[in-house]
């Protein structure tokens, strides 16, 4: 009981430093900041979208994009990443509706090394003329009206070199429900919004699906080809930005800017984190132990020594261990209840992250073993090749 009730207390206070002192990376505060002078002029913004078998998404998402009221110069160009069920096609069509705003790149087939989106978007970029803003955003994401001025507006008022939001990601089917929230919830642990923000932070992340860089501080940088390889663009894209350029980054939450990617079932989503999740501990099965071991201690030591002591409790023993558990309990819940606001969920569902702990760690054991089993990163027919374990 005495070992129990040792673990139980190293996982609340744990839990006390991430409250306080881990960059308050459970708060979803972390919005645009308040818009500056407009640009005069209103610099030239080119969007990327790389595609890859998105004839079903294009419909719901470029319209939103294509259609932003911009006072400066847009224009749209979805590069074709090698599709196979029309995605040109459709994007020819909303092509002939955009003004002369969409411009269809066919992509060209993917060089060794290079991870298929990376080298859509270098495509992109390549593309981009005179653009001085590049938005690298994603074919399932739907714009609000004036979201792209906001961005524009945050980027130039503070000399900005990445301005990026995290999309609000679709929660109608009963697995997004429960895991989606989840998903946003653990990556702001990773890389918590309000470190990403400070000056000269060492912490650095985007979200991909809706990212304004600029495109000198880019070029700068090396462009994309440093992170070529990279299976987390994103994460990838704004530590190089913030490296290299040595200009400020900027991440947060939004509801103007929505993902449609639809997950019907757990097994989709599991799949969307194994892609990645033993890319982020750089392979290491040192550090994915680690991560194991303290994903048990921090979401399942305190709901173990819960329920333990109410049992010991029941026998006549002391309190301690049951009181203790469910501290731990309460504050991991606490930590959870923002972003079940953001989406929109029942405050209940907070007492549910013993086990969304549980599905994670399990979602990066089958990560590192897909990895062994030459599976890594496979999506859409296509898996990206390790080549840098830095």
């Amino acid at each position: 009981m005495l070992t129990a009730l040792a673990v139980s207390l190293v996982a609340d206070l744990a839990w006390v430093y991430l409250i306080t002192g881990h960059g308050g990376f459970w708060r979803t505060g972390q919005r645009l900041p308040p818009p500056g002078p407009a640009p005069a002029p209103w610099p030239a913004v080119m969007a990327v979208v790389p595609a890859r078998d998105e004839a079903d998404m294009l419909p719901e998402t470029l319209p939103t994009l294509l259609g932003q009221e911009y006072a400066g110069l847009l224009t749209v160009l979805l590069v074709d990443d090698e599709s196979c069920d029309g995605t040109a096609d459709v994007a020819a069509e909303l092509s002939d509706q955009s003004q002369g705003r969409l411009c269809v790149l066919p992509g060209e087939p993917t060089p060794p090394g290079w991870a298929g989106k990376v080298w859509a978007m270098a495509q992109g970029l390549r593309a981009a003329g005179d653009a001085e803003y590049v938005l690298f955003t994603d074919a399932d994401i739907a714009y609000a009206p004036g979201t792209l001025s906001a961005l524009v507006r945050a980027a130039t008022s503070d000399g900005r070199v990445l301005v990026s939001q995290m999309a609000l990601l679709r929660t109608d089917a009963f697995a997004e429900r429960l895991l989606i929230p989840a998903f946003v919830y653990f990556f702001a642990q990773l890389y918590p919004f309000r470190r990403v923000n400070r000056r000269g932070g060492r912490t650095a992340a985007a979200a991909g699906g809706c990212m304004l860089v600029r495109r000198a501080a880019l070029e700068a940088a090396g462009g994309l080809e440093p992170i070529r390889g990279a299976r987390i663009d994103d994460v990838a894209l704004g530590g190089l930005l913030k490296r290299r350029s040595g200009g400020d980054c900027w991440l947060g939450f939004t509801t103007d800017v929505v993902s449609r990617r639809r997950y019907q079932g757990l097994a989709e989503i599991w799949d969307m984190v194994a892609r990645s999740a033993y890319t982020q501990l750089r392979y290491s099965s040192c550090a994915l132990a680690g991560t194991v071991a303290g994903m048990i201690m921090l979401y399942l030591a305190p709901i173990g020594a819960a329920l333990g002591g109410l049992v010991l409790l029941a026998a006549g023993a002391a309190p301690w261990l049951a009181i203790s558990g469910f501290a731990g309990w309460v504050l991991m819940s606490v930590t959870y209840l923002p972003v079940l606001r953001l989406y929109r969920l029942s405050a209940a569902r907070a007492a549910s992250l013993p086990l969304l702990g549980a599905l994670y760690t399990a979602m990066t054991i089958s990560s590192a073993r897909r990895h062994h089993a030459g599976r890594g990163g496979e999506w859409k027919g296509r898996t990206v090749q390790v080549t840098s374990r830095r």
